[in-house]
């Protein structure tokens, strides 16, 4: 009864114990694990330093020949961009001193061209005259003023003076339409008509005022 008392006691104790292969097994993996992550740890200390330098002095790298590209871009724009503006400079000043040049010889051809200039006044005179005629309904008056027909004598001197002091082809656009202008007006008087009268007078009027501007004729002439 003891003895199986005895026996009972030390398997219950003997079972209790942990056995040496379970012992030996507990006591190696917290080793093997700490050795595992020691050195895992030890690597990353090791290699992050270096790897942190290698990007770095990459990015730097990297950020200044951007840098330097964008530098060498913006001076080269800059450089076409002043060569344009000094073209566009120089153009200009030449168109200025080529149009001052005109302008010099234009007046010099009007200071010397007494006879054209005297036919120009005479036909302000005339259209003064025709528009007030025709203001008060009176194309009798106008006709005569005017004459027959586009072969008077002082429309062909009128015309010769157009001819000489023209030399631009806006200049000679607006004598086409002075030209025109002037023989609807005739025209108009001669028929009677009252209201066509009225608007070639107009257009007379400003085809003449408009080619006396861009010939410089304005301050030469008197009434406009």
């Amino acid at each position: 009864m003891a003895a199986t008392s005895f026996i009972s006691t030390a398997n219950t104790s003997f079972q209790s114990l942990p056995s040496s292969s379970s012992s030996k097994h507990n006591v190696r993996r917290p080793c093997s694990v700490s050795v595992t992550l020691c050195k895992a740890t030890s690597d990353s200390q090791e290699s992050s330093p270096v790897l942190t330098k290698r990007n770095l002095a990459i990015s730097l790298t990297t950020t200044l020949s951007l840098f330097s590209l964008s530098v060498a871009s913006k001076g080269v724009l800059e450089a076409k961009a002043a060569i344009l503006e000094a073209d566009d400079d120089l153009e200009l000043l030449e168109k200025v001193k080529k149009d001052r040049k005109k302008r010099l010889e234009q007046q010099e051809v009007i200071v010397s061209s007494e006879k054209e200039r005297a036919s120009l006044q005479s036909l302000i005179y005339k259209l003064s005259k025709v528009g007030q005629a025709i203001d008060n309904d009176d194309l009798k008056t106008a006709s005569t003023v005017l004459g027959p027909s586009t072969n008077a004598d002082w429309i062909k001197k009128v015309q010769a003076a157009f001819d000489k002091l023209s030399s631009t082809s806006e200049e000679e656009k607006e004598v086409t339409e002075l030209n025109s202008s002037l023989a609807s007006l005739i025209a108009s008087v001669i028929a009677n008509d009252i209201k066509s009268s009225k608007l070639a007078f107009v257009s007379s009027a400003t085809a003449l005022e408009k080619w006396t501007s861009l010939t410089g004729l304005t301050g030469q002439l008197k009434g406009l």
